[in-house]
C-alpha cells in the first residue's frame, strides 16, 4: 500500500507541480482572496466571525473562507502558494479515495485504479488550478473522512464513531453546499459493499426463518473460499458482490432512520443556500423548466463523454450549445439504456456507481439554475468517482472469471495513466494566467460569448492590447447582443484611443440596454 501512495503522489506532482507557477485569475479569485478585504487581514477574530456569518459570494461556506485566510496569514498573496495548498489537498483526496475503497472492500487493484484515474483525470484541473475552487477540494476531503469514519462504524457501531461520522459531514457542508447529498451515499454504502440492507434484514428475522439462510449464507462463502483458492484469485472481504443481488426493500427502514441526523442537516444546508443564492438563481422565464430538464440529460451524457474524450475542456460552456432535439434526444435514450443494462446485469456495484454519479450531480446539474454556465468540469469532482467505481470493479471482476487477461489490463491501466498524466500536465497549462484560461475557452468552445468578453477585459487591463480587446468585446456582442457591460468597455477603449464620438454612441447603447448601467452615465 505505502508503494502505491508513493506512486500516486509522484503521478500527480508530474502531473500538477507547474501549477505553482500559476497566478490568479480574474474569476471569483478577487472575490474569494486578492480583493476581499476580509481574508485579506488573515485569522483576525472579527473575520473568522465574518466568515460564519457572511453569505459572500452567495454561499456559506465558513471553513473555505477560513481556511484562505490561513493561506494569506502564511504566504500573503503570492498565488503559488495558494494553488500548492489547493495540490496538496488534492493528493490527500486521493490518498483518501484509495484507503477509503481499500478498506472498504478489501480489494487493492481495483481501489489503486479507482484513485488514480480520480487523481490524474484532466475534468478535475479545474478543482485543483482554481485557487477560488479550494471549496472543491477541501469539502471532497471532508466527505471523504466522512466515508473512512463511516466504514470503521459500520465494522463495529458506537455513539463516538456515529458522532465523528456526523462531524466530518457537517464540516464538509461547511466547506461547500454541493455535498448535501452524502447521506445517499452512506445508503449506497449500506448496500454496496457493505452489505447493510441483507443484515439488517438478517436481524430482524424470526430464529426459525432466519436459521436456514444463514445456513445458506455460510456454505456459500465456503464455496466461494474453495473456488477461490483452486483459481488463486483472492476473494475481497464483506462479500463485496460480484454476483447477482440479494437484498430485502425493507430492511432499508433502519438503516434511514439511522441517518436522520444527516438528513436533518442536510435539509437546513439547503435552505441555508437557497437564501444565500437568492439573488443568483435564474427565473423561469430566462431558463424554463424544460429547457433545463433537457440540460440535465445532456449534460449527464456530456460528462461522461469528456470523461472517455477529455478533448475541449473548458473553464466556461454556453447555455444552449448542445441543446438541439438530437443531442437531448440521444442523451435520453443513453440514460435509459445504460440503466436498462445495469437493471439486467444486477451487479451492485454497477447499481451504486451508476446512482452514485447521477444522485451527487443532483445539486450542480441545473433544475435550480445558478449562473449561467451550462455545466462546468468543476463538479464532476465527486461524481465521477460513480464511473470510475462502474469501470474498474467491471473490470476486476472480468479478470476474477478469466485470470489470465490480468496481464493485458495491467498494461492498459499503465498506459492509460500515462496519457492521464499527459492530457492533465496540458490542461493545467491553461490555467498558468487569465489571458491563456480564457483564450483556451474561446478556442475549444463555440459561440463562446463569456470567454470573448473576459479575454477582451484582461487584454483591456493589460493597457497594450487595446485592438485585441476591442476584436473579442466584438465577437462577443456578435454571437450574444445586448450586453451592456460590452459596450460600456468598448465607449472606454475609444475614449482612450480619442475618439469621443464613437465613445459616447457606445455609452448611449450600454444605458439604451440597461438603463441602470450607472458607469455608462
Amino acid at each position: 500500500m505505502l508503494l502505491i501512495c508513493f506512486c500516486l503522489v509522484v503521478f500527480m506532482l508530474i502531473a500538477y507541480w507547474q501549477v505553482t507557477k500559476a497566478d490568479f485569475v480574474m474569476f471569483d479569485d478577487d472575490e474569494y482572496v486578492t480583493e476581499n478585504q476580509h481574508v485579506q487581514k488573515g485569522l483576525d477574530p472579527s473575520e473568522i466571525v465574518w466568515a460564519f456569518t457572511s453569505t459572500h459570494s452567495n454561499n456559506w461556506h465558513p471553513l473555505t473562507f477560513i481556511s484562505h485566510m490561513i493561506d494569506v496569514q502564511l504566504f500573503g498573496l503570492k498565488p503559488g502558494m495558494h494553488h500548492l495548498i489547493n495540490l496538496l489537498f488534492h493528493i490527500a483526496n486521493t490518498l483518501l479515495l484509495f484507503i477509503v475503497f481499500r478498506k472498504m472492500t478489501d480489494a487493492l487493484w481495483p481501489a489503486a485504479f479507482v484513485a488514480a484515474i480520480f487523481a490524474l483525470h484532466p475534468l478535475h484541473v479545474e478543482s485543483v488550478a482554481w485557487v477560488a475552487e479550494r471549496k472543491d477540494v477541501l469539502s471532497t476531503f471532508f466527505f471523504l473522512l466522512t466515508l473512512w469514519t463511516y466504514a470503521y462504524y459500520v465494522k463495529k457501531p458506537d455513539a463516538k464513531r456515529y458522532l465523528l461520522v456526523f462531524i466530518f459531514f457537517v464540516l464538509g457542508i461547511m466547506s461547500k453546499p454541493m455535498i448535501v447529498i452524502l447521506p445517499f451515499v452512506l445508503l449506497l454504502l449500506d448496500f454496496w459493499p457493505f452489505g447493510r440492507f441483507r443484515e439488517t434484514q438478517n436481524k430482524n428475522l424470526a430464529p426459525t426463518e432466519n436459521a436456514p439462510q444463514k445456513l445458506n449464507k455460510r456454505k456459500r462463502k465456503i464455496d466461494i473460499k474453495q473456488k477461490a483458492k483452486k483459481d488463486n484469485v483472492s476473494k475481497p472481504n464483506n462479500d463485496i458482490g460480484w454476483g447477482e443481488i440479494n437484498f430485502h426493500w425493507q430492511a432499508i427502514f433502519p438503516l434511514l432512520k439511522e441517518k436522520i441526523p444527516f438528513f436533518v442537516v442536510t435539509l437546513v444546508s439547503i435552505i441555508i443556500t437557497i437564501y444565500a443564492q437568492k439573488d443568483i438563481i435564474k427565473d423561469v422565464e430566462r431558463f424554463p423548466l424544460q429547457t433545463r430538464i433537457a440540460n440535465t440529460f445532456v449534460s449527464y451524457i456530456c460528462y461522461i463523454e469528456d470523461m472517455f474524450w477529455p478533448d475541449g475542456l473548458a473553464v466556461f460552456y454556453p447555455y444552449g450549445n448542445n441543446l438541439s432535439n438530437g443531442h437531448i434526444a440521444i442523451s435520453v435514450v443513453l440514460i435509459l439504456i445504460i440503466s436498462a443494462i445495469i437493471i439486467i446485469l444486477r451487479r451492485p456495484y454497477l447499481i451504486v456507481g451508476w446512482l452514485w454519479y447521477l444522485g451527487t450531480l443532483i445539486p450542480v446539474i441545473g433544475l435550480v439554475q445558478v449562473g449561467v454556465q451550462a455545466r462546468a468540469d468543476r463538479y464532476t469532482y465527486i461524481p465521477l468517482i460513480g464511473i470510475f467505481i462502474m469501470i474498474t470493479y467491471g473490470l476486476a471482476e472480468v479478470v476474477r472469471r478469466w485470470p489470465k487477461l490480468k496481464i493485458f489490463f495491467a498494461l492498459g491501466a499503465e498506459v492509460i495513466i500515462l496519457i492521464l498524466i499527459t492530457l492533465t500536465h496540458l490542461q493545467v497549462k491553461t490555467w498558468q494566467n487569465s489571458g491563456t484560461l480564457y483564450q483556451h475557452a474561446a478556442e475549444v468552445t463555440a459561440n463562446n460569448y463569456w470567454a470573448h468578453y473576459n479575454l477582451g477585459l484582461y487584454l483591456a487591463k493589460q493597457e497594450k492590447s487595446y485592438e485585441e480587446a476591442l476584436h473579442h468585446f466584438s465577437e462577443s456582442l456578435r454571437i450574444k447582443p445586448l450586453q451592456d457591460d460590452a459596450e460600456l468597455n468598448i465607449g472606454n477603449i475609444m475614449a482612450i484611443k480619442g475618439n469621443k464620438e464613437s465613445a459616447i454612441t457606445h455609452f448611449k447603447e450600454a444605458i439604451r440596454i440597461n438603463p441602470n448601467a450607472l458607469k455608462a452615465y
